[in-house]
């Protein structure tokens, strides 16, 4: 009995062209994969993996994670894709697996459209002409990539909203998906917020409050109106004093239209926030939440969180930063170096008012006892 897993993969590159589209569709990827298994394994288990929506210039997707991961415990036998360009476009990552992992975890791969078989010894037209073809489908996902960043440059530069989510307080306007107008449900969420604040109460106070009177987080928002599905945490969702802060200092709900904050230096990397001074601003963009005047005023209320000298601190980093969590909401702890006593501690007690959640937890002894039980 051979396990075999089928991945598949549909960019929102591919969605862009309508032949495109329909030949790399998910359903066009299962039939063919699907009809070359029955064609050459006898006993078979199948198992699918798919990506809906996701670039194949790097591996931070949930499908092939998922497939990796039972590649890794040794639960899969063969992976089979329609073309190499569905499990991935970066040139060194695909040969690495291709070449070395694969082999070693004794996974055999195979492409369909490519007539690629790692099991065979001498593949049609050598390993050069596999070699080669993976440098196509990386040179041609470099290219597409500034195309369409080029694209959406110009769409921005117009005026125009191109970020399929909405912030919270708006969501798409009738018949124009590239225009915000205000959703008026949320908008008073945010208007509570911008008032408190305005009257003195810290980000941490205002969670803890509507933490107590029940209101709805944005995700609760959005769930109710069909746009998102997430388990919660600890059983419950509660507002915390980042989401508040991440609300008071948006401009958004000025009317202002904020973008080119991120580069990404390379295709598949990771996007870098750019200097303050580098971004660009599209004023009165939309209808505003907040007053102008109301909004500056809080910002200079709540002043700046950098240091004398202008940067912000940079904390060294613990080794169970992120491997730690609260036995009472489940939130991943948050470490705090002060030299003499450094600590874990949970930041959603402060909003909560969950008495039960890690107020101190000593970062010398938690490394300790890891070690002692290493």
């Amino acid at each position: 009995m051979v396990r075999i897993a089928i991945y598949m993969r549909l960019s929102k590159e591919d969605e862009k062209d309508c032949r495109k589209e329909e030949s790399n569709s998910i359903r066009n990827q299962r039939a063919l994969a699907e009809a070359y298994v029955k064609d050459h394994f006898k006993e078979y288990k199948l198992l699918e993996f798919q990506d809906d929506g996701y670039t194949g210039t790097n591996f931070d997707r949930p499908g092939v994670t998922a497939l990796l991961k039972e590649v890794k415990d040794g639960k899969i036998d063969c992976i089979v894709v329609k073309d190499f360009s569905r499990f991935s476009r970066d040139y060194i990552e695909l040969g690495s697996y291709i070449e070395q992992i694969f082999p070693f975890m004794k996974v055999r791969f195979i492409s369909v459209n490519d007539r690629y078989d790692s099991d065979e010894r001498e593949q049609r037209g050598g390993i050069l002409d596999i070699r080669f073809k993976h440098l196509l489908y990386d040179l041609y996902s470099k290219d597409l990539s500034v195309k369409v960043k080029s694209s959406l440059e110009v769409k921005k530069k117009q005026g125009l909203y191109i970020s399929g989510n909405c912030p919270f307080g708006y969501e798409k306007a009738a018949g124009n998906r590239h225009m915000l107008v205000i959703a008026e449900d949320e908008a008073q969420v945010v208007r509570k917020i911008f008032d408190m604040s305005a009257s003195g109460f810290t980000s941490s106070q205002i969670a803890k409050v509507f933490n107590q009177e029940g209101i709805k987080t944005p995700i609760q928002f959005k769930m109710e109106k069909g746009r998102s599905s997430r388990a919660p945490k600890g059983g419950r969702f509660v507002w915390e004093n980042t989401m508040i802060c991440a609300i008071l200092r948006n401009r958004v709900y000025v009317g202002d239209m904020i973008y080119g904050r991120y580069e990404r230096l390379q295709v598949g990397g990771k996007n870098r926030q750019k200097p303050k001074d580098e971004w660009k601003i599209f004023m009165n963009h939309h209808e505003p939440i907040i007053e102008r005047e109301v909004f500056e005023a809080v910002q200079e209320r709540r002043g700046s969180s950098k240091n004398v000298m202008g940067e912000r601190k940079t904390e060294e980093r613990h080794p169970l930063t992120g491997k730690l969590f609260c036995g009472c909401c489940g939130r991943s702890l948050t470490y705090r170096n002060n030299n003499r006593n450094p600590y874990f501690y949970c930041s959603r007690r402060y909003a909560s008012g969950m008495g039960e959640c890690v107020s101190n937890l000593n970062g010398v002894f938690a490394g300790e006892v890891v070690l002692y039980e290493l």
